[in-house]
């Protein structure tokens, strides 16, 4: 059996920043151990899989696998999938559609954006656990939580300046941990931190975004935010909150294509 794959860098204007993601259009579905034994095999933070509905043109299912387990939400590789869609599928509409874990998802081409239509998440305050503050090795001035904690800091330079400790933060209950703090340059920077999934730090998150960009709507009082995730490679993520869904906007470009023999 031979795959056509892609690997595009998501949240991203040029080859090497943003993340990378690796795309496989399929014709159907696949054994989910097969899926999960390509993202393995490629060990990026994710492997995107979607098969075109039969009945709707620019409908897919889309499935997303970390290099240890499927998950439920990821932004920067629906935005790649979608990239692959427009510009190497040559899909001509102004949106595609994924059937996915977390619902439909919908992502508009605009000029050189592509914009994705998530669900919006509502973090909040809760008790940290001892591990997160031991794990970051820097105590936050607040975290919340949903599918992940949050933790709150004063200024970018905090941020930037965690050193994790990975073994502490894989032994927390969910999902990964967000470390952000009001931007220089942007409303607000990030970091994400995932090794209970396999990924020690994530370069740019969308997901974690639909739980960011509400949070700093609040409180910096307006629905459209520019943010930079401050990981090594970096990428910028322009967010808008509309009612209880959060618009995710970027650029991605294609790294490379390859066949996958099996």
């Amino acid at each position: 059996m031979k795959i056509r794959q892609y690997q595009v860098d998501a949240f991203a204007n040029k080859v090497f920043d943003g993340n990378p993601a690796a795309v496989c259009p399929l014709d159907a579905w696949l054994d989910d151990g097969l899926l999960q034994s390509i993202a393995t095999e490629n060990n990026l933070a994710e492997t995107a899989f979607f098969v075109p509905s039969a009945d709707e043109d620019g409908f897919y299912g889309l499935r997303w696998f970390t290099p240890v387990a499927e998950v439920d939400l990821c932004g920067h590789a629906t935005l790649a999938s979608a990239h692959i869609i427009f510009e190497v599928l040559g899909h001509k509409g102004p949106a595609v559609t994924f059937a996915t874990r977390s619902g439909e998802l919908s992502v508009k081409k605009k000029e050189d954006l592509l914009a994705m239509d998530f669900p919006a998440a509502n973090p909040v305050p809760c008790a940290p656990p001892a591990a997160l503050a031991q794990g970051l090795g820097i105590s936050p001035s607040k975290v919340l939580s949903d599918y992940d904690y949050i933790a709150v800091f004063e200024n970018e330079d905090a941020v930037k300046s965690i050193s994790p400790d990975y073994g502490r933060l894989a032994a927390l209950d969910l999902r990964a941990v967000v470390a952000t703090a009001p931007g220089l340059n942007y409303d607000f920077v990030s970091r994400v931190f995932a090794p209970k999934l396999g990924i020690p730090e994530d370069p740019v998150t969308g997901s974690a975004h639909c739980e960011l960009a509400p949070y700093w709507a609040a409180r910096l009082g307006t629905d459209v935010l520019r943010a930079r995730q401050v990981s090594r490679r970096g990428g910028d993520v322009h967010c808008e909150i509309r009612g209880r869904r959060v618009v995710l906007s970027g650029r991605a470009v294609t790294f490379m294509e390859a066949d996958i023999f099996i």
